[in-house]
């Protein structure tokens, strides 16, 4: 007896998604420039915050990110797990995303100079769900920075990727 298309969707989509998981780390990204004062000497001004600490020589913890995001004219990796898993999600319909949390943990301020790395891992993709948006599911992946071979700050970061209630 064969299962129904929605069944062998999911279990494409669980395959894919145990596949990436079992990678771990498998992906990395090195920081183009150093943490330094001009990039967080605007990043200060545009999010309106001022604190003589991070004028003279730190970095806001929250600026973990800001050092390795890709930005314009850059592309993340090609075996970013993430990307990997929206890939397959979207292959299988699930065309919509939306942010849907992010939690972050800093080990230490950053100093002016530190050269950053990232890794990211898929850490969970669950699903499918039925929620406000349409049904869908929510893929987890973690990222960790260092600083040499120091770990200086960890993100869990959720997104739905899902198919839009008036499209299904």
């Amino acid at each position: 007896m064969s299962q129904p298309a929605g069944d062998e969707r999911h279990e494409r989509i669980m395959t894919e998604a145990d596949r990436i998981k079992a990678l771990g780390e498998a992906s990395e990204s090195i920081a183009p420039y150093p943490v330094n004062q001009p990039t967080i000497g605007a990043w200060l001004d545009a999010m309106g915050y001022d604190n003589e600490r991070f004028r003279s020589g730190e970095a806001p913890p929250s600026m973990a990110q800001v050092w390795t995001m890709p930005g314009l004219g850059r592309r993340r990796p090609d075996d970013d797990p993430l990307s990997r898993m929206m890939e397959v999600l979207t292959g299988e319909g699930f065309t919509a995303v939306l942010g849907t949390n992010c939690e972050q943990t800093y080990e230490r301020y950053l100093k002016v100079g530190e050269e950053l790395r990232v890794t990211t891992a898929l850490d969970s993709v669950v699903g499918p769900k039925n929620t406000a948006m349409g049904l869908g599911y929510f893929v987890t992946s973690r990222n960790t920075w260092y600083s040499g071979e120091e770990k200086v700050a960890s993100m869990l970061f959720r997104v739905l990727k899902f198919v839009p209630k008036d499209s299904s």
